[in-house]
């Protein structure tokens, strides 16, 4: 069999080098088998076939859309119905929300000798306040000094190290991205594990550190870890890796330094990246509880996230306008560089 295929190929190849013409049968296909009656039919039910499979993937399309868009709402509300009740509540008197969240608080284990209850009754949350008052914010700017102390070192605590971290960010993602060596890929893949670690896992570390330099209990054992930290090198690493090499091997032949190049190419191409991380860093160390308590004996130095959590019962009052005012510089950036922070993101998952 194979012998009489092999022979056929043979003749077959011979013939079409001498260039032997051969009768080619033509074989009707399948529409031409049809009459003109038949094809109509057959494009009519095939259009209607179309018609449903397309109306049936635009329902589909339709429903995951509105069940996303469901969750999304969903989500969306249960995050900012406890930002809007902080403001409303910022503008009620003490006595409206003593009546209104008093029954929490008698429940919590401080207040009853056999620890935490269940609540007497249905706490009231009211949407618009009975009588809008400023009482509390008064209190809290003009009577009370100590929300302004708090606030004041909330920022100095906060810019040095949102400054300092990008300064110590660029020049390490650069270093990373142009020279990709093996001892540095090793040494990137240890920034990778720490940034995985939480920070409990350093703040021991960081408490014995600061202790043996001397500097336990100052505003530098919050900054300097703050500064040296991880996420934001690993972050503009993956951006400035896809900067094209064509363009560092132009500026190279034009004759320019690699400070030129990291100043001219590298950083102004990652300037999305850098204000979306300077946004995801200052709502970070902006919202910082453990290491001012841990690193900061002195009551007097620690920010305004502190502050917060030590109010107690008698100035839930206070903590409502505080909280509200506390929220604005964030929620101010984040409206600000909102695009940045999208586009920032997003391009540092694109290769």
């Amino acid at each position: 069999m194979e012998e009489n295929l092999y022979q056929q190929r043979k003749d077959e190849a011979s013939r079409a080098r001498r260039k032997v013409q051969t009768t080619y049968v033509h074989q009707p296909s399948f529409f031409e088998k049809m009459d003109e009656k038949e094809r109509e039919e057959f494009f009519a039910r095939e259009k209607k076939r179309s018609e449903r499979a397309l109306r049936a993937r635009f329902i589909r399309n339709r429903i995951s859309i509105g069940f996303g868009f469901l969750i999304a709402l969903a989500a969306s509300i249960l995050a900012i119905v406890p930002v809007f009740y902080t403001f409303i509540n910022s503008f009620m008197s003490s006595a409206e929300i003593s009546s209104n969240y008093g029954v929490i608080f008698q429940s919590l284990s401080g207040h009853v000798q056999q620890g935490a209850t269940y609540l007497a009754s249905t706490p009231t949350l009211t949407m618009v306040p009975q009588r809008v008052t400023f009482e509390q914010y008064a209190n809290l700017l003009f009577m009370s000094p100590t929300y302004l102390f708090k606030f004041w070192n909330s920022i100095i605590l906060v810019v040095p190290i949102v400054v300092g971290q990008m300064i110590a960010s660029c020049l390490a993602a650069y270093s990373f991205a142009r020279y990709r060596k093996k001892r540095r890929e090793v040494l990137f893949f240890s920034y990778i594990i720490l940034m995985l670690m939480p920070f409990q896992v350093t703040l021991v570390p960081n408490y014995m550190i600061a202790d043996q330099l001397g500097i336990l209990n100052t505003r530098w054992a919050i900054i300097l870890p703050g500064i040296f930290s991880t996420f934001a090198i690993y972050l503009l690493t993956k951006y400035m890796r896809q900067i094209p090499i064509a363009y560092i091997e132009a500026t190279k032949l034009d004759g320019a330094t690699e400070w030129q190049i990291f100043t001219r190419i590298a950083v102004p191409m990652c300037k999305n990246a850098i204000f979306a991380l300077s946004i995801l860093l200052f709502i970070d160390y902006w919202n910082m509880v453990e290491q001012p308590l841990v690193l900061l004996t002195d009551v007097s130095k620690q920010p305004m996230s502190v502050f917060l959590s030590q109010i107690n019962e008698a100035e839930i009052g206070i903590a409502f306008a505080a909280s509200a005012l506390y929220m604005i510089p964030p929620l101010l950036i984040f409206l600000w560089g909102e695009d940045y922070l999208v586009e920032g993101i997003s391009r540092a998952g694109v290769k």
